[in-house]
Parts: structure tokens; sequence; C-alpha cells
């Protein structure tokens, strides 16, 4: 028999202790999971997820938060504990509207899996002369042929049966790059995730979603990786072999970006030229290399596309104030839609104020991690270049933020150290560096030493945490399409002949692009505002006049439905009662008849002018 004596007194409560962690994050998921089955989605507002929300689940969000902080600011706990509240994050971000809502969310995810329905229907990628301006998705075709070859591994009907959960794999996507930057510069074990867990709070943008934006996203921060760790000053003939292994790595990285998207290539190009110009990275080798492939790509398959967008292209350079504005149709309307809003600018003007300070006060940041100084600020003259569709604004803070939130963690932490910090200080024998040495550096400002209140960070944290809710989710009654929505469109296309018009207020509804090549779309709140008052004066008469060109067997279809219903009046297009007239004006004409209704939409057919007294079916 073993007396209790010989037993270790300290072994259970080092166990205990280790094991602390746990608590905090199974406590976060059980609150949330908790809230998964008892909030409703049925009825959106405005303020769209936010409202509709169990008040568990904000819980959660705190619990899981204030476990967060206290975890990684003590060096005990090993790094394997971070990793798991970041993921439990992701999660209880990026997941809960896959599990809430029936149906993918964003009108532009159905529109890709069109796209991706096209190449296997078509087997082949085709021109302007056969797509229109669809034509443009086959000329970068890298993510979509990808997407297309896994529906046909996985043995699904479509990319519609996984793409819901594209915002949590899209985000895993980038935890690895994000890592390896950040270790580029820093063992700080707490600067690093809590650079990680800003990032993710930050990324309120939304090009997580199933898109070839979130998969290029993660190839630009994998070349960025590449290019901080495996480049710049050479350790000789030995270094000039390894970089070469490297290169074809980063390669492979910039076609497969390249042929998938647009606008990150360009992206890219700029930060690498920045980073060339440092004496650390002064490395000229993948800036050429993925300048070679872009023009390669772009004078070439994209050659069609660009040459018709160039006169437009060019005409918006150093159009600054144009290119950060917003056009018709982009105004948020309404108190969710304002507030939200709102939500999402101070989030993301709050990371850049707690960098901007970061770099202020955390000198031996601003010096040895210089080159990711500037993979923050290098986007911002894409402003001067494009407007992209209005979205530029959206795109520049998106690529801003792996930067802007290492140094706006290290303005929640005391003091920070960084690898070649570390390094000078062993070399020295602890020594801080010469007085010679500070002088050789710029003379930059200072902020004296923050006295925060010790729950001055971790509030901030939890405020930044909470904030990225409204600013992801606050738009669902505009991005959520439930199933009766979706059922009636498919019924729609399911039906309508070879050559057929389908007539909406504007694309936001589910399979907006569905069978583009052989079925016409014309969404008239795109026309100009002339135009649209027309409609909204005699919208019966305006519209059979727009329709009437489609000739039999064809049908001209008009559609109105939930979707573009919040979408015109949240970003203020036409207003209900504006909407409202539209749709009873059709219903009570003469020349449509109704062919499809239910709680989310109505669908109306243009009848023949020969054929008026006769039933339409689609």
């Amino acid at each position: 028999m073993t007396d209790l004596s010989d037993l270790t007194p300290a072994a259970w409560p080092a166990r205990a202790a280790a094991a602390w962690p746990a608590v905090p994050l199974l406590v976060a998921l059980a609150l949330w999971g908790y809230a998964m089955r008892h909030t409703d989605v049925s009825s959106l507002d405005d303020f769209g997820l936010v409202s509709a929300l169990h008040p568990t689940f904000w819980a959660g969000l705190a619990v899981l938060t204030a476990g967060f902080w206290f975890t990684v600011r003590n060096p005990r706990r090993r790094n394997i504990w971070s990793l798991a509240y970041v993921l439990g994050l992701l999660v209880m971000e990026r997941a809960t509207q896959a599990v809430l809502y029936s149906t993918p969310l964003y009108a532009w995810a159905w529109k890709h899996d069109a796209v991706i329905d096209h190449l296997l229907t078509s087997g082949e990628l085709q021109t302007a002369e056969q797509l229109g301006d669809m034509a443009v998705y086959d000329q970068w075709p890298g993510f979509f042929a990808a997407q297309a070859a896994l529906v046909r591994l996985l043995g699904v009907d479509n990319a519609a049966m996984y793409m819901a959960w594209w915002p949590l794999v899209s985000s895993l996507m980038l935890l690895l790059p994000l890592l390896l930057i950040y270790r580029t510069f820093t063992e700080d074990r707490r600067l690093i995730w809590t650079a990680v867990w800003l990032f993710c709070v930050g990324n309120w943008v939304g090009q997580d979603y199933f898109s070839p934006q979130s998969v290029a996203f993660a190839l630009h921060l994998g070349v960025i990786a590449v290019v901080l760790r495996r480049y710049g000053r050479s350790d000789g003939r030995r270094g000039r072999q390894g970089q070469a292994v490297w290169t074809v790595l980063l390669s492979v990285l910039v076609t497969a970006m390249v042929v998938s998207h647009q606008l990150t290539p360009a992206m890219l190009v700029v930060t690498l030229v920045a980073l060339a110009f440092t004496r650390r990275h002064r490395d000229w080798v993948p800036a050429v290399t993925t300048v070679v492939v872009f023009l390669a790509w772009c004078l070439t398959a994209a050659l069609p596309f660009l040459s018709a967008a160039m006169p437009d292209m060019i005409r918006s350079v150093g159009d600054v104030g144009a290119n950060v504005e917003t056009g018709y149709g982009a105004t948020p309307t309404g108190t969710g839609a304002v507030m939200t809003s709102w939500a999402a600018r101070l989030l993301s003007g709050s990371v850049l104020l707690l960098a901007l300070a970061g770099v202020l006060r955390q000198r031996v940041l601003r010096h040895r991690a210089l080159p990711l100084l500037l993979v923050a600020a290098a986007p911002l003259p894409m402003f001067v270049a494009s407007s992209y569709g209005s979205e530029m604004i959206f795109r520049v803070l998106m690529f801003t933020l792996p930067g802007a939130a290492f140094f706006a963690a290290a303005a929640l932490l005391p003091k920070v150290r960084t690898l070649a910090a570390d390094a000078a200080a062993r070399e020295t024998g602890g020594r801080s560096p010469s007085a010679a040495a500070r002088r050789r550096r710029l003379p930059l400002p200072s902020l004296p030493p923050l006295r925060y209140g010790v729950w001055a960070p971790p509030l901030a944290l939890l405020a930044g945490t909470l904030a990225f809710v409204p600013s992801y989710s606050g738009k669902d009654r505009i991005n959520y399409f439930p199933s009766a929505e979706v059922a009636m469109v498919q019924q729609l296309f399911d039906h309508a002949p070879d050559d057929s018009l389908v007539v909406a207020a504007n694309r936001n509804y589910p399979l907006a692009y569905e069978q583009y090549w052989r079925v016409d779309h014309y969404w008239f709140l795109d026309d100009d505002r002339s135009h649209i008052d027309e409609i909204v004066r005699d919208p019966a008469a305006v519209l059979a006049r727009d329709m009437a060109a489609v000739e039999a067997p064809a049908r001209a279809y008009f559609l109105l439905t939930r979707g573009q219903v919040a979408n015109s009046e949240m970003n203020g297009q036409l207003n209900k009662a504006q909407l409202r007239r539209v749709r009873e004006s059709v219903a009570n004409s003469p020349r449509f008849e109704r062919v499809a209704e239910n709680s989310a939409g109505v669908l109306y057919v243009l009848k023949p002018a020969n054929r008026e007294g006769e039933g339409i079916r689609p």
C-alpha cells in the first residue's frame, strides 16, 4: 500500500494550473453553442445578425477574450493554448453564420458558384463574344478551375454544398503565413498572438467569403512570408543556392495568384518593391519575378479584358477623391445600416491608431521591424491608381491589416522584444547598443512610456472583438437569402427557355448569375438615375417596354425578392414605398402574369403582345 506522504504534493496543483486555460475556452464555446440553439434568424432587421443573436453569444465572446488575454500574458503558458483561443475566436466569428443560416451568404458567392457551374458545363474557357462581360472570369480562371476540380473530387452537385463554410476555411489558411511573418521579427509570444488576434477581429471587410480574393490574399501573405524569411542579405554561395529553391516556390505561389485575381498581384508588386528598397531586403528577385509573371498573364490571357477596361483605368489614375468615395446605391440608409457602418469605421480606425501608437512607443520595433511597417504602408498608393469598383478603400484596409495588427498589438503591451534586438544583446553580453549606434538611427519622434491601467489593454481588446460582430454581420439582412428565395429563383432558371431575360431591381439575390451563358439579366437600378426615376413614375409601362424585345420562345421575367428589397432600402437606392409602387404596378398590369410567389418574393412573366389573354408559365 502506498503512503499518501510519498506522493509529490505539488503534482496535482501543477497539472491543474497548466490546464487552467481550458476552463474559459470551454465555457466560451459552451455559451456559443447555447446561443446557436436559441438564436432566431427568420426575420432579420436592419441590424442584421447583431440584434438576432442570443445574449449568451456576447457573453461567450467576453469570456473567450478574457481567457485569451490572461493566457497569452503568462510566459509559462505554451503556444498551443494561444492557438486554441484563436481557433475558438475564428469558430465564433466565422462559423456562426454557417450554423445559423440555411443557405450560403452573399450574392457574389452565388455568382462564383455560377462561374464554376459554367466551367463544369462547358468544359472550356470562353471569350467575350460568347459570354459578354462575364468572360472576365474565364480570363482569370485559377480559383474557379480549382473549385470545379474540388466539386468533382468531392462528388457534390455544386460548390454551394460547402461554400457556407468558406469564411472559416479561408481564415484558417491565413494563420500559417501570419505566424511566419510575425516570427520573422520577434519570439515574444505575447506580441505574436495578440497581433494574430487583432488581425482576426480587424479583418471585417468580408473578403473571406467564397471568392478568388480569399485565396489570393492567403497566397499574398505566403509570398510575403517567404520574402521576409528567405530573401535579403545572402550568406554567401550557400545562401544563393538556397534562394534558388525558394524562388521556385515563390514563382508557383505568384503564378497561382496571378491567374486567379486581378488586384492582388498589383498589391504584391508595390509591397515587394517597397521591401526591396530596405537594406535588409535589398533583393530584387521577388519583385522582378512577380512583375514578369504578372505582365505575362496580362499581355496574353487577360489582354481582351484589359484592352476594353484600360481607358477607364487610365482616367481614374490620380483621382483620389473619386477612388475612395462610394457611388449611388452604396450609401448606408437607416439606423441599423448607419450604426453598423460606423462600427466598422471605428474598428478599423482604432486598429490604425493603435498601430501608430505602437510605432511611436516601441523604438525597437520601428527600427528592427521596419520591413513590416513597409508592408503595412505599401498598399496606400493604390488609392491613386483606381477605385476598383468603389471597393479600393476596403481592399487597402485589408492589405494594410497584417502589418498594422502587429504594431497595434505592440501598443497594448508594456515592452516587446525583437529577434534582432535579442541577438544584439547577446553579442554585447546583455548590454544595450552603444551610443554611437543609437546616434545612427533616424531621429523619429517617440512617445513617453504610457502608464496603463491594468484593465485598459484587455478592455481595448474586448471592445475590438465585440465590434467585429456588427462590422462583419451587421448587413446580414442584405446578405442572407432564405430557402424560399433560393427555391423561387431556382424554379425560374429550371424552366426559363434559352435567350430569356430576367429583369430585377438589383443583383442581390441568390443564383443571380445562374446559367448566364444562356439567359440574359437586366438590373434596372444599375441604370442612370433618370431612367430609374422614369421606372418609378410608371413601373409597369416602362418595364414592359424595356422587356418587349424578347422574342418567343424565350420569355421575359420580372423578379422581385426579399434580398433585392433589403439591398435597395439599406443602401439608399429605392425606399420601401417606391419598391411597393413598382410591385403593385406590375401586379395590376394586364401585360404581366404572376407565375410564382412565396414569403421571399414574387415572379412575373411578360405576356407576348399577341397572346395577352393566355396564361403563361415558366
